[in-house]
């Protein structure tokens, strides 16, 4: 179509991701005029409306809503077509969009990009911490290049690249620490701390914790690693934290580390991107660099 433009695409794409003018304009970095001025000039071209004006929160039409889906393929498209681009210019560079889950971030990111900046410096990484489920979804839909999660996400256009494995470790109040290691049974008497619904630490951590005829009794709920751990340290509960997160979150809690009895529960740290990218060689180096 004539007059149709990118940057069009790019921003109503962003409104229809956001439902919201100012969070799609921030996203976009631009002012919220500018971006209603761009969807309306889109809306004039197609010449049929794209959104429901009037409501508190954006509603797409039944064209905006078709739209949408040919927006994010076009995109995600031009996206591939500049990184076959870079797959010729030699060492990676550029741009890379790196998705981190909250219970990695903190102790893997800050080594991971020391390695990756001295390894390709021309690289531009932006980093960004989410829960699993926004990135799987950035990453699909072509806002991320590759994340960094527990595996397996099970994503059919996703590619899995295990990075390493670590164990879950008990935290318990510190005057418990010479008291017997509990095992399965005894921990679900325990009152059990964990992170709120959403993480994918939570659900791995259940999995351990929860037995056919019996749940824990009792479950309280953190926001953080560390809340969990400072709750611990004040005599609140028990929780399970993984290996990497031990140095940093129990430097300045009262609590006791221990290994839970065998079979010890752990998780398999991967590195995971689209099947489709042409950047797929790259990210295999990548992923050969961030393991131990």
């Amino acid at each position: 179509m004539i007059g149709l433009t990118l940057k069009q695409l790019r921003y109503f794409e962003a409104l229809a991701r956001h439902r919201h003018f100012g969070h799609a304009a921030d996203s976009c970095g631009i002012s919220q005029p500018a971006l209603s001025l761009q969807i309306k000039e889109l809306e004039a071209l197609l010449g049929a409306p794209l959104i429901e004006r009037g409501a508190r929160q954006v509603r797409l039409s039944a064209l905006g809503e078709e739209l949408s889906e040919r927006a994010r393929a076009i995109l995600g498209a031009v996206e591939e077509i500049d990184d076959l681009a870079r797959t010729a210019r030699g060492p990676l560079s550029g741009r890379l969009r790196l998705g981190v889950i909250p219970t990695i971030a903190p102790y893997l990111l800050p080594g991971a990009i020391k390695r990756l900046g001295a390894a390709y410096p021309a690289l531009d990484l932006r980093p960004r911490e989410a829960i699993t489920q926004t990135l799987i979804r950035d990453l699909n839909e072509g806002r991320l290049d590759l994340a960094i999660v527990a595996l397996p996400v099970s994503e059919p256009a996703l590619h899995e690249e295990p990075l390493f494995e670590e164990e879950f470790m008990l935290v318990r109040p510190v005057h418990e620490a010479n008291l017997p290691v509990p095992n399965l049974d005894n921990l679900l008497d325990m009152r059990l701390l964990l992170l709120e619904e959403g993480h994918c630490f939570r659900d791995q951590a259940l999995s351990f914790c929860t037995a056919p005829s019996k749940g824990p009794r009792e479950l309280m709920e953190g926001s953080s690693l560390n809340t969990l751990v400072q709750m611990v340290g004040a005599g609140i509960g028990v929780t399970l934290i993984p290996e990497m997160a031990v140095p940093i979150e129990t430097r300045s809690a009262e609590v006791s580390v221990t290994q839970l009895p065998a079979p010890r529960p752990k998780r398999t740290v991967g590195i995971v991107w689209r099947k489709s990218s042409p950047l797929s060689a790259q990210f295999g180096q990548i992923a050969d660099l961030l393991r131990p």
